[in-house]
């Protein structure tokens, strides 16, 4: 993890394309060339599992499972499963991703490519399911969302709920049919993803994967794999994760998602998570896990609170899960997501297993000389960004802050306050290539100058999140010259 190198940060749902968001299709192969061309050699995704209500991709009904909207239609239609009339509702190169048009019409789209081609697929879909051990629960979890007008699993009828074993013989039945379907999406949706790592393989680029510690509360490990979590005596869930009270919020936060049962993942030689960091590594090259601090302790709060103030602090097995996942994976090239409020015990976890920590830029300016997030404070097993996901652009930050704090902020950085603020925003980003940290990923919309309206996600709030695209004519020749001269400045090719 130690050489020096950058890469930028681009979610699949971001790329240009015909139909209304990002996909495995000609952009994706594009967007490689313009890494390779610039000298990258990091494509960072966000999580690119199917998203539920909000559209959150850290918020998913499968921890295996691959987007659905991510399958490019057109070797679809070239292959004549489907017809350009059968996509065009969906035509559209909108800088926003309609998430709700996606939802009502490319599952319709999708499902006619199935009954189009469903015994050509017939042989593969039952080869998907048997080597996929995840597949057919997550694929009956899918047929049964829409069998009960998408509500979540604990309100469903009571038998199916509680995997009652009669229940699930009669839907499986009954379903047949529609969980074929799921699984010929996953068929797609890991095909074209193949295709497209082996071309970004070939070019010099490896990809950095993202996975939530969490899965959702709806979610089929929820539903199927209820001793993974904390449970009470009748199966049901009993904790939720979230964070205590703190300066940002006097009732903490809430987040919902079912906290593990550590006890029980122990006695199973942590066999769930071993087997999702396999998955994990046969996706990506490398592999970010957010809030890395849940793997020493995590904030449980129980079902039903109104908030997050009646938790409290519970210990985890991040340790020996991750020195049994070493034993059988032997590398495991991970990043730690531990931003935030972060006590020792998490900082020396991540050191004994020697993962790279993350630095954000715009953490940087509390008035704090030792603030860790200082270019100047940065250790080299570490890895550097503008901001993440989670943050406003660069131009929005700057836009947002104060003058004082913004003088304070060009002060640390000896960058001179009265030249253009594209030329303050490109040296801000030389600052975080030029720092010492290992690696380096910028987000795209930071190269472009783009401000609040690039933002991908507002923590804490619903509906209009990671809704962002990047326009073709964006991704310039201009573009390319910038970043790779940016690059080979800072010794990172």
């Amino acid at each position: 993890m130690l050489d020096r190198s950058s890469g930028i940060l681009m979610p699949i749902s971001s790329l240009p394309s015909k139909y209304g968001i990002g996909t495995f299709g000609r952009e994706a192969y594009n967007f490689i060339d313009f890494l390779h061309a610039a000298g990258q050699k990091y494509w960072q995704l966000l999580p690119i599992g199917p998203v539920s209500y909000g559209d959150s991709p850290y918020s998913s009904f499968s921890a295996f499972a691959g987007n659905p909207y991510y399958i490019d239609l057109e070797p679809l239609i070239e292959k004549g499963i489907l017809s350009y009339e059968d996509c065009k509702v969906l035509d559209s190169d909108d800088e926003y991703v309609d998430y709700e048009k996606q939802f009502n019409f490319r599952y319709k789209i999708l499902y006619n490519a199935f009954i189009n081609c469903k015994l050509k697929y017939l042989s593969e879909i039952n080869e998907f399911r048997n080597n996929n051990q995840w597949a057919a629960d997550y694929s009956l979890f899918m047929a049964l969302k829409y069998h009960f007008n998408q509500m979540p699993w604990y309100e469903w009828d009571e038998g199916i709920s509680d995997r009652n074993e009669e229940a699930l013989e009669k839907y499986r039945q009954l379903l047949r049919d529609k969980t074929e379907f799921w699984i010929f999406l996953q068929v797609l949706f890991f095909e074209q993803y193949y295709k497209l790592k082996d071309y970004a393989c070939k070019k010099g680029i490896s990809i950095i994967g993202d996975i939530p510690i969490y899965a959702a509360k709806d979610s089929v490990e929820a539903w199927a794999e209820r001793k993974l979590f904390e449970v009470d005596e009748n199966m049901k869930l009993s904790m939720a994760a979230g964070v205590p009270p703190d300066s940002f919020s006097d009732k903490g936060q809430l987040w919902g998602n079912p906290v593990y049962n550590w006890g029980y993942l122990k006695e199973n030689s942590y066999e769930w998570w071993i087997k999702r960091l396999k998955w994990s590594f046969r996706l990506y090259d490398v592999v970010r896990i957010d809030h890395f601090r849940g793997f020493d302790e995590f904030w449980a709060v129980p079902v039903g609170s109104e908030n997050a103030i009646m938790g409290k602090w519970l210990p985890a097995g991040g340790k020996e899960l991750f020195e049994q996942a070493i034993k059988e994976l032997r590398k495991l090239n991970i990043i730690a997501e531990d931003l935030g409020i972060i006590t020792d015990s998490v900082i020396k976890l991540r050191n004994e297993l020697s993962f790279p920590g993350m630095k954000v830029l715009q953490f940087a300016f509390d008035g704090n000389r030792s603030n860790p997030y200082l270019p100047q404070n940065y250790e080299e097993n570490s890895v550097v960004y503008t901001g993440t996901h989670d943050n406003d652009t660069l131009r929005g930050w700057l836009e947002s802050l104060d003058m004082d704090t913004k003088l304070y902020a060009l002060n640390r950085l000896n960058i001179n306050v009265d030249i253009k603020e594209d030329i303050i925003i490109d040296k801000i980003i030389e600052k975080a290539l030029e720092s010492k940290a290992g690696k380096a990923v910028i987000p795209l919309q930071d190269y472009l100058h783009l401000d609040s309206r690039g933002r991908i996600n507002t923590p804490s709030t619903l509906g209009g999140n990671w809704m962002w695209r990047v326009k073709k004519e964006m991704l310039t020749n201009e573009l390319i010259d910038k970043i790779r001269t940016m690059t080979i400045k800072s010794g990172r090719i």
